[in-house]
């Protein structure tokens, strides 16, 4: 069901995705754990999941694709990326019949463990000779949670931080995450009907207010510093967990 688009509304669909691209600009990435958050913590899940996919796959396409490891990122997280794609469709499934509530509620835990691991700056210890068994397993809990809450960080970017691979070839394996993430949602979301022609433009409009923040915080990236900025992020996120938490269930 889609909400009733008031001014009020659409100024907050706004801000979240300036703020998102702003968040992505500085850092990398955000863009749609942000803009996901504000958004389910005002007009619900399934809306927010549905109009996040655009501006995600088109400020991942870049990052994913042209980073210059692409032959690399794929011979080492291949089966990651297999099972990620394979689980997403079980749950979008779960996520047209499951109870919002409980799907708010896991996205805000959600928030709370990505901040709480970002704020203290430890990793999953390093997988070593388990890497050929733990990365599909990792993946497909991931395409799991993100078939259910939009959300691709948990545990998939902290199992790819934990592989040590590089900041270089690490930026691209994300990029392909959030492009194969995002990608094989919307497909998921149109075969549960779940995604409107109306949530499909809110979602190319959104994309206007995302490509201005990025170009935003790509500027701010040079005068503050990362550690900083980082710290602000993810404490945001941790607040807003707590928020979505207490909204869903109380």
């Amino acid at each position: 069901m889609t909400p009733d688009w008031t001014t009020e509304t659409f100024t907050l669909l706004i801000f979240a995705f300036f703020l998102g691209g702003i968040v992505k600009g500085v850092i990398g990435t955000g863009l749609p754990t942000i803009a996901l958050a504000l958004l389910t913590a005002t007009i619900g899940i399934r809306e927010g999941m549905a109009i996040i996919l655009l501006p995600s796959i088109l400020t991942n396409l870049q990052q994913g694709l042209l980073g210059g490891h692409l032959r690399s990122v794929l011979k080492r997280s291949w089966t990651f990326l297999l099972s990620t794609f394979a689980t997403i469709w079980l749950g979008a499934a779960l996520l047209a019949s499951t109870d919002v509530t409980l799907l708010s509620g896991l996205l805000g835990g959600i928030l709370l463990v990505y901040s709480a691991f970002g704020l203290r700056m430890k990793n999953l210890p390093h997988p070593g000779a388990a890497e050929p068994w733990m990365s599909p397993l990792f993946g497909a809990i991931n395409g799991l949670l993100t078939g259910m809450t939009g959300s691709s960080v948990i545990p998939g970017v902290l199992y790819l931080q934990s592989l040590d691979i590089g900041r270089h070839m690490l930026v691209q394996t994300m990029g392909l995450l959030f492009l194969t993430s995002s990608t094989t949602l919307a497909f998921a979301l149109q075969k549960q009907q779940l995604l409107t022609q109306e949530l499909i433009v809110l979602s190319a409009l959104a994309f206007i207010p995302a490509y201005i923040g990025m170009f935003i915080g790509v500027r701010i990236r040079n005068r503050i510093s990362d550690t900083l900025f980082k710290q602000f992020f993810f404490i945001f996120m941790f607040l807003l967990g707590v928020y979505i938490v207490l909204r869903a269930f109380c």
